[in-house]
């Protein structure tokens, strides 16, 4: 994929031509149509039930919040459905949601596991059991909570008989068909389908804890049942392994300790908890006092005055609703930043892991006795302080749970940063409290009179450290939230800024040291440059020399592999290289030093021989790129009628005094130099977009003294056109060329690529090279009558025809038809389908890494035009 992918590759006579903007979009229409057609050809069911949620919520005035109560109490589902006679609600709750976001949310999840379970299941067996994963989940969850109210437990006597926890949701079915489902999956999305549906639903069980909560949690269990009854294939037990790699163990370290602060956080997104961990909530995400707490706690007459909770909330007030808020989510994030780490597999994450679990464990201990405390004080609150101490041990479960499952994961978190790395992270969090605390105590000590008490400079460096912990953190050491309160405009804004400055550096600082990419220890340059010129590698090898590759060069030193790493993408150049009869053991190695390094690998533009080895020795996934055209030049000759375009191309440059000159670009005179920067200009500001990266070479590829330029040039010296050449080496020689960089001069005569390419033919076939490889041409392929290809595939083919006004990938591919050549394909082979999206963004990044915002508008007007 050497080549420059645009249509100023092509002749004008190849170009095609330019269609109307109607017929482009009555194209698309017609695209999306047959689109959508095949989706409700494949998937009725979904479409159903999708189309019925919303049309009764827009008939019912239900879609903003929900159904009314008057419709709720006939079609909700509540703990007395069945014994007083509504069992119809059974059914009918699962077709309104509770807000434009419940609706939203339960529509991606009917698309996400609905219309899988069609395909795979069949239309009446998806029905069947999505209708006993919502009903029965609801009648088992109605059992479950007459059974443990009538027991004492305070969570299920709350929502006993509640109106306000009458349920509505499609959610409840559509989790128990995507966990029964999971049986018919690869290894893979079975883990990750259950991961994510299991912990979802015990998080929304455990912190919200409404009727839906509960019937979703025995859905899940019907779901479970009914896959291994009934859908698991039949597995002999030694391949039953629960074992995962580097990675895959990483992510669900990551999930499971995010889950100390996801659940909080789904607390208080419902806003209205009655799960037993819900008592954890202020811990994490504290809210601010509101105006009929200030008067409670202000008003002298009130049974709760206390003037230093006064105080206090009339502090917070001032908080509320600006960026002082980050203050209140500091916990949730710092546990986010440290999640992320050990998802990169970084060891001072799993340090800062263990301390904050410890530290949450402690914290929590302390404020359920703070609980009990006040709940003793109280005669009517019988039972809760009970509850409460009953409700610790299980949110204790959480921290110790996550404490041991770090300790026997330890060996997967063994990146470490340089020492100066955390010495660095230590001394900016150092100097951000100082720096940040100083110019506080400055600032608002210069408006003192804008303080309520005057403000001094005791009290004010008392109140620093206390603008950086949210209120409840406080109050556990007992420590008054407020030590002035702000009344003027500049101490307000003093006041809302200090939290959200000193914690946007500190968290920002600990997710940079996560970032950052771990000691490689690839290899040198030069080593991987020994092996590419000894054994040689693939057509595109060469570019492996290119700035911006890193190497990982084999134990036993006789192959290497080029990448770049792109958002926890290793994207490689092309094919290993090195010894052949070790490229294969490479590919294995790399992938392995990737999973040691928390990247996900993708081999990029590989030929079909390690695309064979990878799918079918690794059992990786593959979709073709592009397409390679060779010309084997032992016997090459121009003649015959296909040769008639490029024999023109010929003559009528030698009847225009048209000559092909070789140079290396840094031995050049500096008038052709000189010419070909205008001429790569030129075509840069015709596309408004700049020169692409990764596999396409540009003018700071041409530096290199064995790449070869072959340039068109008249009697006068003027440049028409220039290609650049990458030499192929097999043990020690060059044995083909592989073509690199193409521009013309939009006013030169007409067929100068195809006089170029014919000349740099002829001319290393009496050098006697082998071969010529004109690269690739990307997001394009000839048709080799595929029944039916994958459905990756056709995307690519939809971005291929998409892009194809800008680009010209077609255009290009049918430009070098002309040399008749002989077809290979290049694949792009990964071994997580999941990681798709990152691949797509790191290959983006890789060839436009410098796109701005205006690039993006214009490439888009192109599109549309």
């Amino acid at each position: 994929m050497a080549a420059t992918p645009t249509a100023s590759a092509t002749s004008e006579e190849t170009k095609p031509p330019r269609r109307s903007v109607p017929e482009n979009l009555a194209r698309r229409w017609v695209r999306t149509g047959l689109t959508l057609a095949r989706v409700v050809r494949g998937a009725p069911l979904t479409l159903v039930l999708v189309a019925a949620l919303w049309i009764l919520a827009l008939a019912t005035h239900s879609l903003a919040y929900g159904p009314s109560d008057e419709l709720m109490s006939h079609v909700g589902l509540d703990t007395t459905a069945i014994s007083s006679g509504r069992v119809w609600t059974l059914v009918t709750y699962s077709f309104w949601c509770q807000n434009v976001w419940a609706y939203l949310a339960n529509t991606a999840l009917l698309l996400l596991f609905v219309v899988p379970a069609e395909r795979r299941l069949g239309t009446w067996r998806t029905v069947a059991l999505l209708a006993l994963c919502q009903i029965g989940g609801a009648a088992l969850a109605i059992g479950a909570i007459e059974a443990g109210s009538s027991a004492g437990d305070l969570w299920l006597q709350s929502t006993v008989g509640a109106q306000y926890n009458t349920a509505v949701g499609a959610s409840v079915g559509v989790v128990g068909l995507g966990l029964a489902l999971s049986a018919r999956m690869t290894t893979l999305w079975r883990r990750r389908t259950r991961l994510l549906l299991v912990i979802g639903t015990m998080l929304f069980l455990f912190y919200d804890g409404g009727v839906i909560d509960i019937s979703r949690a025995f859905a899940a269990l019907v779901g479970v049942g009914v896959g291994f009854a009934l859908l698991q294939p039949r597995i002999r037990p030694r391949r039953l392994r629960l074992a995962s790699s580097h990675a895959e163990t990483r992510v669900l370290v990551a999930v499971f300790a995010l889950t100390s602060a996801l659940g909080p956080l789904i607390a208080w997104i419902t806003n209205n908890p009655y799960g037993p961990m819900a008592i954890l909530v202020n811990l994490f995400i504290d809210e601010a006092p509101t105006q009929d707490d200030i008067h409670d706690y202000c008003t002298r007459t009130s049974d709760y005055y206390d003037p230093v909770a006064c105080r206090a909330s009339e502090a917070e007030h001032v908080l509320a609703g600006t960026p002082a808020i980050l203050v209140l989510f500091v916990p949730v994030l710092v546990l986010g930043v440290i999640a992320y780490g050990l998802w990169r597999g970084r060891r001072m994450a799993w340090v800062s892991a263990l301390v904050c679990e410890v530290v949450l464990g402690i914290v929590t201990v302390r404020y359920a006795q703070m609980l009990v405390g006040l709940t003793e004080a109280q005669p009517d609150e019988a039972g809760v302080p009970t509850a409460i101490k009953i409700y610790t041990g299980l949110i204790m479960c959480i921290p110790v749970g996550v404490v041991i499952v770090l300790l026997l994961t330890r060996r997967h978190f063994a990146l470490r940063a340089p020492r100066w790395t955390a010495l660095k992270l230590l001394g900016t969090l150092v100097a951000a409290f100082l720096v940040v605390g100083t110019i506080y105590v400055n600032w608002a000590y210069r408006v003192r009179g804008e303080w309520s008490p005057d403000a001094t400079v005791s009290a004010l460096l008392a109140d620093y450290p206390k603008r950086l912990f949210s209120p409840t953190w406080l109050t556990l050491v007992n420590e008054n939230t407020a030590a002035v309160i702000p009344e003027g405009g500049i101490a307000k804004v003093l006041y809302i800024a200090v939290g959200p400055v000193f914690w946007s550096i500190a968290l920002g600082g600990l997710l940079l040291t996560f970032r950052r990419t771990a000691s490689r220890g690839a290899g040198e340059k030069s080593q991987a440059d020994r092996l590419l010129r000894e054994y040689g590698g693939s057509p595109l090898s060469y570019m492996t020399t290119w700035p911006g590759n890193d190497y990982w060069i084999s134990p036993d030193g006789t192959a290497a592999v080029a990448y770049r790493v792109i958002g926890g993408i290793a994207l490689t150049t092309g094919d290993p290289f090195g010894k052949p009869d070790a490229r294969a053991a490479a590919a294995e190695g790399f992938a392995r030093y990737c999973d040691s390094q928390g990247w996900s690998p993708c081999f990029y533009s590989v030929t079909g021989e390690t695309r064979s080895h990878l799918v079918q020795g690794l059992g990786w996934s593959a979709v073709q790129v592009a397409e390679d055209t060779v010309l084997d030049l032992p016997e090459l000759k121009f003649s015959g009628k296909k040769w008639q375009d490029v024999r023109t191309a010929l003559n009528k440059a030698a009847k225009e005094g048209i000559t092909a000159q070789w140079f290396t670009f840094p031995t050049a005179p500096l008038a052709v130099q000189q010419h070909i920067r205008e001429l790569s200009e030129e075509w840069v500001a015709d596309k408004g977009l700049p020169e692409m990266g990764f596999t396409l070479g540009g003018l700071s590829e041409l530096q290199d003294p064995r790449v070869r330029c072959l340039v068109a040039l008249d009697e006068q010296d003027r440049l028409h056109g220039v290609t650049s050449w990458l030499p192929v080496y097999q043990d020690g020689e060059t044995v083909g060329w592989t073509l690199d960089f193409m521009r013309r001069s939009s006013d030169g005569f007409r067929g100068v690529m195809e006089f170029l390419i014919a000349s740099a033919a002829l001319g290393f076939q009496e050098e006697g090279a082998r071969f010529l490889s004109l690269s690739g041409a990307p997001l394009a392929r000839i048709d080799r009558e595929q029944p039916s290809p994958a459905p990756l595939q056709r995307v690519l083919d939809i971005v291929g025809r998409t892009l194809e006004p800008v680009y010209g990938f077609r255009s290009l591919l049918a430009f070098k038809a002309k040399f008749q050549p002989r077809y290979l394909p290049l694949y792009m082979c990964y071994p997580d389908p999941a990681a798709l999206p990152a691949i797509g963004n790191a290959i983006g990044r890789a060839y436009l890494p410098h796109t701005n915002a205006a690039q993006m508008v214009r490439l888009s007007r192109k599109l549309m035009s």
